[in-house]
């Protein structure tokens, strides 16, 4: 079922002269705007990789993959029920999330007929109790009906693989590892090595060596950020 979210989004990049639901050969995309399919993704991009693969061949194509930033959870007695309660989510999410998606999207982007936007949204989350049969309802006991565009931030542009180093704003050392780079960013150490996997793969970072079982990188000297 389509969120509101989505919905929020499809109209906000068809606004003018585009066009929503568009039959595209065998695929339908969200919208038609400017000469560029625009396919809306809040869940795994894997999901349309294919999709977006084929359509390249002969199209410029945006992938809207929206990042929430902040939610406010909305607590209903039942689906489509009276509101009990409201909070806000302890979880924000961050720019660098998006290298959990796109370690899957790698066969994808970067390609010259690709941009891949990055709207940080603020949202409600509307959920209901899960069973129904609980006298009491838990925080890990719930269906999700719905999430509403509350806010559109900043949106974040992505046409090449060197744009993503824009995502890597901590100095580094040089060379460095990805326990530098954890500690630069303040994620885990997977974390790290997943970003630093999707880096090399672009060609944003170089492998330069080992330290023992540590890999060794540096940003190519174009790329490098200043100190």
């Amino acid at each position: 079922m389509e969120t509101s979210l989505h919905r929020a989004l499809k109209d906000h990049y068809a606004t003018g002269t585009g066009s929503c639901e568009v039959p595209v050969g065998p695929y339908r995309v969200d919208a038609v705007a400017g000469g560029r399919l625009i396919e809306i993704q809040h869940g795994a991009l894997a999901a349309i990789r294919e999709k977006v693969a084929n359509l390249l061949v002969e199209h410029r194509v945006v992938v809207v993959k929206p990042i929430v930033a902040r939610k406010t959870l909305v607590k209903r007695n039942r689906r489509g029920g009276e509101v009990t309660g409201r909070r806000l989510s302890p979880r924000r999410g961050r720019p660098i999330d998006l290298f959990a998606d796109l370690v899957h999207f790698l066969s994808v982007f970067p390609h010259r007929r690709l941009t891949l936007e990055v709207p940080l949204v603020e949202v409600e989350e509307f959920r209901y109790p899960g069973h129904g049969r609980r006298r009491r309802w838990r925080a890990d006991d719930h269906q999700i009906e719905d999430q509403r565009l509350v806010a559109l931030g900043e949106v974040l542009r992505f046409r090449r693989a060197g744009d993503l180093a824009t995502l890597i704003p901590c100095p580094l050392p040089d060379p460095f590892h990805t326990g530098d780079l954890a500690a630069g960013l303040g994620v885990g150490r997977w974390e790290a090595q997943r970003i630093a996997y999707c880096l090399r793969l672009t060609g944003v970072f170089r492998q330069v060596g080992k330290r023992g079982n540590a890999r060794l990188y540096r940003w190519p000297v174009r790329m490098r950020p200043a100190a």
